[in-house]
């Protein structure tokens, strides 16, 4: 399967500021150009990024995550990452397991995300997801 990545950008959503009112933002191209551009998911839902918990792989790749998932204690537990998908292969709801990124539900679909073969996996930032790029894995779907 090819996993890419997508970030909250112009670039990755396809949203454009304002001319007068340069703060808010505006569906850039497709059928609902124009509008207001609100930042949610297609099941209405803000996008988020995947969060290991305390007891993962990436505190023991990154020790000094520890101390600060044991202040911020909403930070102990996982939370699966936003995945868009294409929604007629995959439902809303769909639980899809990415090595080296981690557990993900399908909350979001993409114009250019099309068939099995093909998810977008959510990050908080351009550069993270510039790093992750588009790779070719093996991923555990668990249907809702």
């Amino acid at each position: 399967m090819v996993v890419t990545a997508y970030d909250p950008g112009s670039e990755s959503c396809g949203w454009r500021r304002g001319r007068l009112l340069f703060w808010r933002k505006y569906v850039a191209e497709g059928p609902r150009q124009g509008e207001r551009y609100t930042g949610r998911t297609a099941a209405n839902t803000r996008p988020k990024p995947v969060r290991p918990g305390l007891v993962s792989w990436d505190t023991v790749r990154h020790p000094w995550m520890a101390p600060v998932r044991l202040i911020l204690f909403w930070n102990l537990l996982p939370r699966p990452g936003t995945i868009a998908a294409d929604t007629r292969v995959y439902p809303f709801g769909t639980r899809i397991y990415v090595p080296g990124w981690g557990w993900g539900v399908v909350e979001d679909r993409g114009s250019a995300i099309q068939g099995p073969a093909h998810i977008d996996l959510f990050f908080p930032s351009r550069r993270k997801a510039l790093a992750w790029g588009s790779q070719r894995l093996t991923v555990k779907v668990v249907a809702p």
